[in-house]
């Protein structure tokens, strides 16, 4: 198993602050599954506005953070030569469990449970203090970089 700090995850994605949504994984088995984490901070800049009161980490972002750690898992799963980027393509599935909050630790899990082409399909899940926060089937399509 294989683990990556934030240097290798910058290697591997082309999103930065404030868009990059995993600090590291932990634990990266190719073709098969991925672990990784991240941390949630007050500092993140959308809990300024999501909510003031009740800072609360949008559902979006815990499905962003997924389909990164799975872009992760699909680049280093996939024997395609070259320069190549991992988009997210599509959702199925997606339930929300609980809220997450400044201070929580995602745990971002992946395993690739389909592949066609250059789709990939995976079961993700997003924990928090061993509980289920967020869950969904996400796609992913590999493709060479352009331009």
């Amino acid at each position: 198993m294989e683990e990556i700090d934030i240097k290798g995850v910058l290697d591997l994605l082309p999103h930065r602050y404030p868009f990059l949504m995993v600090d590291r994984v932990l634990e990266l088995e190719k073709g098969k599954r991925i672990k990784a984490l991240k941390n949630v901070t007050f500092n993140e800049p959308y809990f300024t506005g999501h909510f003031p009161q009740d800072p609360i980490m949008p559902g979006v972002l815990m499905l962003e953070a997924l389909a990164q750690a799975g872009g992760i898992l699909i680049r280093l799963s996939s024997n395609v030569e070259g320069d190549i980027e991992v988009f997210f393509a599509g959702i199925d599935n997606a339930r929300f469990r609980r809220p997450v909050r400044p201070g929580d630790q995602l745990i971002l899990g992946g395993e690739i449970i389909g592949r066609k082409g250059a789709f990939w399909k995976m079961s993700c899940r997003c924990m928090v203090n061993g509980k289920v926060a967020v869950e969904a089937d996400l796609i992913g399509v590999l493709r060479e970089k352009r331009g």
